[in-house]
């Protein structure tokens, strides 16, 4: 489905799964992406930071870079996961106060297709902020994996018992999904 050579920026966020993102890195090259990961300010005490370097062969970024670094590629899409409570409310209201969310905050407006993938507990779940974010970043063509059949949210202190089954794969899934509706919409 993919193109080689595109590239796939994926976020992380600092929540239980994101000792795993190896895995959703592993799964997007197979496919042919040349992968860049994000890490916000909070996951990087979550992550093997020179092991995902190796493994993706380019530097994890999680700050601005300095104005003589060389410029990472532009990203042709964006996962962001595990998507935290956190990130998915800062996302909606366009606050760009990291590295990652200044990257997601300009993504819908530059055309980049998002993928989210949240890993939050049914109580922050419930809260109006996020279901209200989760609308917004929808109506704006965000896919937010979220519900039945996607990532369904887990008792609050019961995390650790959902990170083996977290859907990596339905993140990439669903990316070629929305990569597919956007190249027949161009050709129709």
């Amino acid at each position: 489905m993919t193109q080689p050579g595109k590239v796939l920026y994926v976020i992380v966020c600092a929540a239980g799964p994101a000792g795993d993102v190896g895995r959703l890195v592993t799964m997007a090259q197979d496919e042919g992406w040349t992968v860049q990961i994000v890490a916000t300010p909070p996951a990087l005490d979550f992550i093997d930071v020179p092991a995902l370097e190796k493994q993706a062969g380019r530097p994890v970024r999680s700050q601005y870079r300095k104005p003589d670094e060389p410029k990472p590629p532009r990203a042709d899409a964006i996962i962001v996961a595990p998507a935290t409570y956190n990130t998915i409310n800062k996302f909606a209201q366009g606050i760009a106060d990291t590295y990652a969310l200044g990257l997601l905050a300009e993504a819908p407006g530059l055309g980049i297709p998002v993928v989210v993938l949240p890993f939050v507990n049914s109580a922050l779940a419930t809260r109006a902020p996020f279901r209200q974010a989760v609308e917004l970043l929808r109506a704006e063509g965000v896919r937010i994996l979220l519900g039945p059949g996607e990532f369904e949210p887990h008792a609050p202190s019961t995390g650790a018992d959902r990170i083996d089954t977290y859907p990596w794969r339905r993140s990439l899934d669903d990316l070629d999904a929305l990569l597919h509706q956007r190249d027949n919409r161009r050709h129709a």
